[in-house]
């Protein structure tokens, strides 16, 4: 498949047009006279230079690789079907429906884009980490850089016993738990081969403790109600965990809330000073 650049070109520049800065979690000024996003904007919401992306909008640039087009179908904030019709413009094949992907859904972004002073992640099924809050990240640290097997959640958190540290050692057991029965469940509707598969395999290997509860059989275990964090410089933090799913994506947004008026909420708003001074 060839690209077609002035269709590329025309579908670009019609969807940053429609697109206003309120929509991504951008300050709109007062001086404001672009009609929808800045090209410099949609750059920096693509990861990439604002020329590459301006050359694109020309219908001048090369022809974009895969990884390039998901990154360019998120910044835009594309759905799922905006984002096939992109590849297939840019000469590619869209991923394949129906399975897991790290494209975020434009409802859930818009969400989670007003939500910058809360800790917030957006997650897949396996517990990875796609988008995170500075506050988010103040609170767990940088989990949507990691990479691998590693950015699972439940797989780091017994192929890595240190991060384990993050967590209440009264819950530890719970926790372990959870996790083997979550990715039971994955590994039952996502079936061989697939993710959730290899992370099972790998653990089964990997850890005494995961062979021992995977015999369990365990499923249909939940997170508990209130999770207790252990940061270290504000020590123990008790946060309520509320979550928005995403049906079409397998993705979920949680949300960290603390009760109003205790020692929490106070450690809460300290961490919000704390990830504010991530940015600078």
């Amino acid at each position: 498949m060839s690209i077609d650049r002035p269709a590329v070109a025309q579908f670009l520049r019609h969807r940053r047009e429609a697109l206003q800065p309120e929509d991504v979690g951008l300050p709109r000024g007062r001086r404001r006279r672009t009609e929808g996003l800045r090209r410099e904007e949609v750059a920096a919401l693509c990861h990439m230079s604002t020329d590459y992306y301006a050359r694109l909008e020309r219908g001048t640039g090369p022809q974009p690789s895969e990884q390039m087009v998901a990154s360019i179908a998120q910044g835009l904030h594309l759905t799922v079907a905006e984002r096939d019709h992109l590849f297939r413009l840019a000469g590619h094949r869209p991923p394949p429906r129906g399975t897991p992907g790290e494209h975020v859904g434009p409802g859930l972004l818009r969400i989670f884009d007003r939500l910058q002073d809360t800790p917030a992640e957006i997650v897949t099924e396996l517990g990875e980490t796609l988008r995170q809050t500075p506050v988010g990240v103040a609170l767990t640290g940088d989990t949507a850089g990691l990479t691998g097997l590693a950015r699972s959640i439940g797989y780091r958190w017994f192929a890595d016993p240190s991060s384990r540290r993050l967590y209440a050692p009264d819950d530890h057991a719970y926790l372990s738990r959870l996790w083997v029965s979550g990715l039971r469940e994955v590994l039952a509707m996502r079936g061989r081969p697939s993710r959730a598969a290899e992370l099972a395999d790998d653990l089964l290997e990997r850890s005494e403790e995961f062979r021992t509860l995977w015999d369990r059989q365990e499923v249909g275990l939940r997170p508990p109600e209130v999770k207790h964090f252990l940061h270290p410089e504000l020590g123990t933090i008790e946060l309520s965990c509320q979550t928005l799913v995403d049906p079409v994506q397998s993705h979920s947004l949680l949300v960290y809330t603390a009760v109003p008026g205790t020692e929490s909420q106070e450690k809460l708003e300290l961490l919000g000073v704390i990830g504010a001074q991530a940015l600078r």
